[in-house]
């Protein structure tokens, strides 16, 4: 007959009460044969109670105290002359005893997994005295385990990699889980693994909790991620025990067991000729299902005749090949190219060679188109030579071009005058004939270095570039001079045949066999009794003196002509003059003075009356400006104060006119009319020569005699006004001529105008016009008031 789960419980809490009973009943107090213990001082007896430990089932979910065992002693005769007491862990707040019987009994619900058992200690007391009649000893109550705890995954959930197309057998990870439950007592702590989810994949271990794969040949490429669900139960896997479960995330790793693919057998591209090097053609892809590393792959031209007109590489980015141009394509020479391009992977898994190569190829086919191309040059560079002394419109060389097109259409030529500024040559524009259109000149540029462009003359967009580099030959154009400017002195006491200097020449011109000059004297020198010259043979000479005792009195400079020839051919010479001054010298000849005019100042005058002259001077320079400028305060105060020099100050007015309404602040027609009279005010300082007393009239004079009269008049009377500088100054007036035949059109005289025009319009505008209304209006004069 089977047992359902409740009945099965029920049997295991009968069992677990009876093995706590018969703990009990062993723990039980048994009477001692001794004699009864008595208080300390008198000989110690033996123990008349002992007890073994208690066993106390946990998670008792009873209403009344769990019994737990009894204290009894030897010396309790059952009159209630012996309580009995109880201290340790749990005394009191989880177990009690009966003072009087000795019965424990547990209060509260208990669990081994938070605490396995308890040490008290117990103690007999007579109730009178309260004095113990046993000695206290400890016991032990032990928690019994019971199967509450279901095991628990605490590492998951879990994830792990397998390598794709692995054997049956191969580990992937062990999963672990832990039961609370006391694995000492029972089977409560004993787990078996098993898989609810991801059979017939992957299996586990039911021991071990190992997980394998259970099937071969698992590609990634299919399906590259699994989701187990594995189960920990205890009691062996029993009925009744208890389980958790946790999840495993298996992912296939990939290996390299697919081969590369080209999509395509075949593909042609089309590229025109005039592609520069190096420019991309096309791009393929081989296509492989694994990734990473195991889907690197490498390109090659395995066969083709462009073998050497293209290459292919990789781009490791995308794994693409790519194809580029290695030399130019020219569509007359060849219009086609095929090439045959192997793919392959570059790390090959030996495992997996069985499957097929690991390679693939295809075929690619590259059609050159024809374009319009620019002429081309026979040569990149062209070399030519031509001598310095060549005379203009001689021919230097030739330059070639051709239309590679198979129009082959004329070219005509002509030179980039951005390379050639000053125009030195010119070209033949059908013949490509250089030749030089002005004199040449080696030591001003020795190279010329031009680009010549060639156009098509049916398409002048169409232009082609050569290169022209003219070497300028050298000829003796230049004669030899000085390598510099040399300083040269000679001591007083020099002696005859000292070297006072060392000269060498220099040349622009660069013989093919180096220099060589020649040194010395002029032919109306040569019999010179100061200085003669040495000639060293190595484009050097030396000047050396003749005599002795050189006096800077008698002459302090010499000038020494010196004759230089080079050897060209023909020879060219020139004449260069050393100039040579005596000096006064230390005694290792070291120039210390070489000024002559120190010896003249005893010939005259001395120093003291240098002096004296000097003084002279100075003191009559000193009473010439002291006169002049007594002179100049005296004639200030006749022309003008000090305080008021026109020069120098700034004269400010704050007074303000008062418009049109203002008459009597100045009268504005003494600016604008020439027949006003003044006063004629004499100068003080100086006498005039004329004094103007009437002032002519010019109403019948043109404007421009006018002008001229009135100028004339102002500058007369600046002349004669005390009050004027007496040095130029700028004299301005707002003279605008006399009155034209239209009259004034100023409203400064319209109140004394007889117009008959009326005003009275104006009292009609409002407000604003209320001021020029009561000027100019004659109607009511209290309209606005």
């Amino acid at each position: 007959m089977k047992l359902g789960k409740a009945e099965l419980c029920h049997l295991l809490q009968l069992i677990a009460l009876f093995l706590c009973f018969s703990g009990m009943s062993q723990a039980e107090l048994s009477r001692s044969r001794s004699k009864p213990y008595f208080p300390s001082g008198r000989p110690r007896t033996k123990r008349s109670w002992v007890w073994n430990q208690f066993f106390v089932l946990e998670e008792y979910m009873g209403s009344d105290p769990l019994y737990v065992g009894k204290l009894h002693s030897d010396v309790d005769k059952g009159d209630g002359s012996i309580k009995y007491i109880l201290s340790g862990e749990g005394a009191s707040s989880i177990f009690i005893i009966d003072e009087n019987t000795g019965d424990i009994h547990a209060t509260k619900r208990l669990d081994r997994e938070e605490q396995a058992y308890y040490t008290l200690r117990a103690q007999a007391l007579d109730r009178l005295t309260n004095k113990p009649v046993e000695p206290e000893s400890e016991f032990v109550i032990k928690i019994q385990d019971i199967n509450d705890n279901e095991p628990r995954f605490l590492d998951g959930p879990y994830t792990a990699g397998v390598p794709e197309m692995s054997p049956v057998g191969t580990s992937v990870v062990q999963v672990t889980a832990t039961d609370a439950d006391d694995p000492t007592y029972g089977n409560s702590a004993r787990v078996v693994y098993s898989i609810l989810q991801g059979q017939p994949y992957f299996s586990v271990e039911p021991k071990t909790g190992v997980i394998k794969t259970a099937l071969p040949n698992m590609d990634r490429e299919a399906k590259d991620q699994y989701l187990l669900v594995i189960q920990a139960k205890d009691m062996v896997g029993q009925n009744g025990g208890l389980s958790g479960t946790t999840s495993v995330t298996v992912t296939l790793t990939d290996v390299n067991d697919n081969p590369p693919r080209f999509p395509r057998r075949s593909y042609q591209y089309n590229v025109p000729e005039s592609l520069p090097v190096a420019s991309v053609v096309a791009r393929i892809k081989a296509s492989d299902a694994d990734i990473g590393a195991n889907a690197e792959m490498e390109y090659k031209i395995v066969d083709g005749d462009g073998l050497g007109v293209f290459k292919i590489s990789v781009d490791k980015d995308t794994q693409e090949g790519i194809i580029t141009i290695q030399k130019d394509l020219d569509f007359e020479a060849k219009t086609s190219y095929t090439l045959r391009i192997e793919a392959a992977n570059k790390d090959a898994d030996p495992r997996f060679l069985s499957l097929g190569p690991f390679s693939d190829t295809t075929t690619v086919k590259i059609i050159v188109e024809d374009v319009d191309e620019p002429p081309v040059f026979s040569s990149p560079l062209y070399p030519m030579e031509v001598s310095e002394a060549t005379q203009v419109g001689n021919i230097i060389g030739t330059v070639a071009a051709h239309d590679p097109d198979s129009s082959n259409s004329p070219v005509r030529y002509s030179i980039d005058r951005n390379t050639d500024l000053e125009r030195y040559f010119n070209i033949d524009a059908n013949s490509g004939v250089i030749t030089t259109a002005k004199s040449l000149d080696r030591e001003t540029n020795a190279v010329h270095n031009i680009t010549v462009l060639a156009m098509e003359s049916q398409n002048p967009s169409q232009v082609g570039r050569g290169y022209v580099a003219i070497t300028i030959l050298d000829i003796n154009d230049n004669a030899p001079e000085f390598a510099m400017d040399y300083e040269t002195t000679v001591c007083e006491n020099a002696q005859p045949g000292q070297v006072i200097q060392k000269i060498s020449a220099v040349d622009k011109d660069e013989p093919s066999s180096g220099h060589q000059f020649y040194f010395s004297l002029t032919t109306d020198t040569t019999n010179n009794h100061n200085f003669s010259l040495k000639d060293n043979k190595d484009n050097t000479a030396s000047v050396l003196t003749r005599r002795n005792g050189f006096r800077r009195q008698e002459q302090s400079v010499y000038y020494l002509p010196i004759f230089i020839v080079d050897s060209g051919s023909p020879s060219l010479s020139s004449t260069n003059t050393l100039t040579i001054r005596v000096c006064d010298c230390d005694a290792d000849g070291v120039a210390q003075t070489c000024n002559a005019e120190a010896y003249v100042l005893p010939a005259g005058l001395s120093t003291g009356a240098l002096i004296a002259i000097l003084a002279c001077v100075l003191t009559l320079l000193v009473l010439i400006l002291l006169i002049v400028t007594m002179r100049r305060r005296k004639k200030e105060p006749l022309i003008f104060d000090e305080e008021r020099d026109i020069r120098e100050n700034i004269v400010r007015y704050d007074d303000e006119g008062g418009g049109e309404e203002d008459t009597e602040a100045f009268d504005m027609t003494a600016l604008r009319n020439l027949n006003v009279i003044r006063d004629t005010k004499t100068r003080r300082d100086v006498t005039p020569e004329i004094q103007f007393l009437s002032r002519p009239t010019f109403k019948s004079i043109p404007d421009n005699v006018i002008f001229r009269e009135f100028i004339w008049e102002r500058l007369k009377e600046a002349d004669v006004d005390p009050c004027a500088p007496p040095y130029d100054s700028l004299q301005t007036y707002a003279f605008e001529g006399n009155g034209s035949v239209a009259e004034s059109l100023s409203s400064l005289d319209s109140l004394s105008s007889n117009s008959d025009q009326n005003y009275d319009y104006l009292s009609d505008w409002g407000p604003r016009f209320k001021r020029l209304a009561d000027m100019y209006g004659t109607g009511q004069e209290g309209l606005y008031s």
